[in-house]
């Protein structure tokens, strides 16, 4: 059941950032659960030289099947040109928090939901 969840990380470019695509994906229930990890320091490849910067990291818990929807809305909010969005596997977890994450992204948003 595991290999079914993944948990999918973004950087951004401020908690302002990060609140706002957050709380689309949870909106849109791509995601059961957003984590937002402030003070993130990061070094990278970028434009032929090494570069830094202070970033915020996203955490999302969802279902594999989602990536393609939240890479798209990351992608339509994020100010970088090239945001940073991967998935990890879940290899394992709780019965429990796996079918949450499972409810909870299956589950069609209200009306009050998508506005």
């Amino acid at each position: 059941m595991a290999d079914r969840f993944v948990i999918i990380l973004a950087t951004c470019s401020s908690k302002q950032e990060a609140e706002r695509i957050a709380a689309s994906i949870l909106k849109k229930r791509l995601a059961a659960c957003g984590n937002i990890v402030d003070g993130v320091r990061s070094r990278f490849w970028w434009q032929g030289k090494i570069d830094s910067a202070s970033e915020v990291l996203l955490m999302f818990k969802t279902r594999l099947t989602n990536f393609k929807r939240i890479e798209k809305e990351i992608k339509r909010i994020h100010s970088y040109e090239v945001p940073e969005i991967i998935a990890l596997p879940i290899v394992a977890g709780s019965k429990e928090y796996l079918g949450w994450i499972e409810k909870v992204t299956h589950a069609a948003p209200t009306r009050s939901e998508e506005s």
